[in-house]
């Protein structure tokens, strides 16, 4: 398979660490981002600060960062053949209590670190006529849960996968694919030690493993022909429930 460079954001913990570790393994380049320096330097070294690895601190909110990334990836290798818009935030709070500022903090993360850190490595895949978007969403976009206030998350993930079919269809004559990996319950930092108790939401009773979600990320990455899809990795949790 051809050795591609890859920007990972959100890549200092979880699903975005792990996706890092996997294309590294393969041998490709990586670039991973975090908006915090001492953790993301911190998973650089843990990654093995190797010469296929760089780093770039900022937040992705913040179309400056991605531009960063996207140089970065071109002047040490050469180029940015994949994109994955990991960085995002999860949170619980009811529909009622969600004031502008708390909206405002899913909005600004995670739909407009998707959309200006797409925007600033775009041009460098449209100059290659190669490239390919892989950005994370949630299967709870189609698939409610009482009991849980997600409301302002899921309006920003939401966006996210609308997103991502536009994209694959402005883009997709250029040889630019986007698409969407949306994960089940994975264990996590964000979990903290209570990932397992949300086993019973998986059709296959278990929590989801970083490595996963990676092997998913990888396999798009490596594939020509997918693209505008919203691949679920989730256990079958939009698939349907246990009745006990």
């Amino acid at each position: 398979m051809k050795k591609q460079t890859i920007i990972i954001t959100g890549a200092s913990s979880g699903i975005g660490k792990e996706v890092a570790r996997y294309f590294l393994k393969r041998g490709d380049n990586v670039v991973i981002n975090s908006t915090t320096r001492g953790k993301l330097e911190q998973a650089y070294q843990e990654l093995g600060a190797g010469p296929n690895l760089a780093m770039v601190a900022g937040d992705v909110s913040n179309k400056s960062t991605g531009e960063q990334l996207m140089a970065t990836a071109v002047e040490k290798f050469g180029s940015a053949d994949v994109l994955v818009n990991n960085a995002g935030i999860f949170e619980t709070r009811p529909f009622l209590e969600v004031d502008e500022a708390y909206l405002d903090r899913f909005l600004s993360t995670n739909l407009k670190g998707t959309f200006f850190t797409t925007q600033a490595v775009l041009p460098q895949m449209l100059k290659q006529q190669d490239g390919v978007v892989v950005n994370i969403g949630t299967p709870l976009v189609h698939r409610s849960l009482g009991g849980v206030p997600i409301t302002a998350p899921m309006s920003s993930k939401g966006a996210i996968h609308s997103l991502t079919l536009q994209l694959a269809a402005e883009f997709g004559k250029q040889n630019i694919r986007v698409n969407t990996v949306a994960p089940g319950t994975i264990r996590t930092p964000m979990h903290g030690g209570n990932a397992d108790t949300m086993a019973g939401l998986h059709l296959v009773n278990r929590v989801g493993e970083a490595e996963d979600v990676a092997e998913m990320v990888y396999t798009i990455a490596k594939s020509n022909f997918i693209n505008g899809a919203i691949i679920n990795v989730d256990g079958g949790l939009a698939a349907g429930h246990h009745l006990n």
